[in-house]
């Protein structure tokens, strides 16, 4: 079993482009400890999941750490994040990890309330006690910042509260005097995998001699927003996630001065409906719930500022220099294949070398995920 194999060789990484020099404030505001897990207890946390209570080998601590970071309008704030700490004595390396969409009404699944049933508080902790630093950012509209909204898909604000949550564990490190190497692996699926491919782009761009990624798995994430919104908007087959959309479109609308009333998204009853409540049932005909000027604007390309918004959220196309492998179910009816197609297919046309593309054939959204998570661990076991 590839899983408990011993890694592979490490290739020698290219040098870093040159970079923007990042001020070295700390960003590390507070830290609490909130659990002391045995072995046993981890192992008895992954039941349902194959093997993965057999890969279990440190105890581990879990704390509650708060930072700065700022809001998409670039206001400092206070977020808060999980870490997960393996009780052992070699220097091990930092894993990034961003959690999948949590509706306010979960807001306390988020990583730092390390509830039970979380997967922070399950696979996450197994991840852990194999031998890595979790880093799992709340992100904002959780957490410390749960007065804020949640700026969902997001990839500007994704990527900077996590890369802020990744500086705050290292510094916490350094304080508790616990060894960590210069190595960076980041995971995550679902908003998780889009903020997990924002977020080694960012890294790549700013922090690429203080923060270095090692090697990255983004799992089924909605990379290339443009494209997914002309797909929405053109389906004739019912569509289980426009409910989720919504709150995209409500994110955007309000980051990027949109300011455009419901009426101009959504169909009546739906637009007074979903201006009383945001998170209200819609119907999973797009044709049903999408105002007709609304879907012309964007399959024209005709409303220059919307396609701007989207534009900006499209994080498919560029060139990573750390090995990434694309995790993806073939059969994925929520954030479809084509999304991971389309930025492998870029990434390869921009000339990365270090690029994998790898479907879960048959895999939806859901079933997807196990498989996920245990390749995910062996692509970045090899580094």
């Amino acid at each position: 079993m590839a899983l408990l194999g011993a890694p592979a060789c490490k290739s020698t990484p290219p040098e870093p482009a040159p970079e923007a020099p990042v001020a070295a404030e700390t960003v590390l505001t507070g830290s609490t400890l909130i659990a002391e897990v045995s072995p046993a207890d981890l192992a008895g946390r992954v039941q349902g999941v194959p093997l993965a209570g057999s890969l279990v080998r440190y105890p581990i601590k879990a704390y509650r750490l708060t930072y700065r970071t700022r809001t998409p309008e670039g206001t400092e704030t206070t977020a808060s994040g999980a870490v997960l700490v393996p009780v052992a004595t070699a220097p091990l390396p930092v894993l990034s990890y961003q959690h999948g969409t949590l509706e306010p009404r979960s807001e306390t699944q988020a990583p730092s309330y390390y509830a039970p049933g979380s997967d922070v508080w399950s696979v996450v902790s197994v991840l852990a006690s194999t031998g890595y630093v979790v880093s799992a950012p709340d992100y904002l509209g959780y957490g410390a910042s749960k007065a804020l909204p949640h700026p969902y898909e997001h990839a500007a604000s994704l990527a900077s509260a996590s890369a802020d949550m990744l500086r705050a564990t290292r510094e916490f490190c350094e304080r508790e005097k616990i060894a960590v190497n210069q190595k960076n692996f980041l995971l995550g699926y679902s908003e998780g995998g889009y903020a997990t491919m924002a977020l080694h782009k960012l890294l790549e761009e700013k922090y690429a001699t203080a923060l270095p990624v090692t090697a990255s798995a983004p799992g089924a994430g909605a990379y290339h927003k443009s494209a997914f919104a002309r797909y929405i908007l053109s389906a004739t087959q019912p569509l289980s996630f426009l409910s989720s959309y919504v709150w995209v479109l409500r994110t955007y609308d309000r980051i990027y001065a949109l300011n455009r009333p419901f009426a101009f998204y959504y169909q009546e009853p739906y637009a007074t409906q979903l201006q009383a409540d945001p998170f209200g049932p819609v119907p999973s005909q797009q044709a049903q719930l999408f105002a007709p000027a609304f879907r012309n604007a964007v399959l024209n390309n005709s409303d220059a500022p919307l396609a701007a918004a989207l534009a900006d959220n499209d994080i498919h196309d560029w060139k990573p220099r750390a090995p990434l492998a694309l995790f993806h179910g073939t059969a994925d009816d929520y954030v479809p294949f084509f999304n991971s197609q389309d930025a492998y297919d870029a990434m390869q046309k921009r000339g990365a070398t270090q690029v994998q593309l790898r479907p879960i054939q048959g895999g939806n959204h859901f079933t997807s995920a196990t498989t996920y998570t245990l390749g995910a661990y062996a692509f970045i076991s090899q580094y």
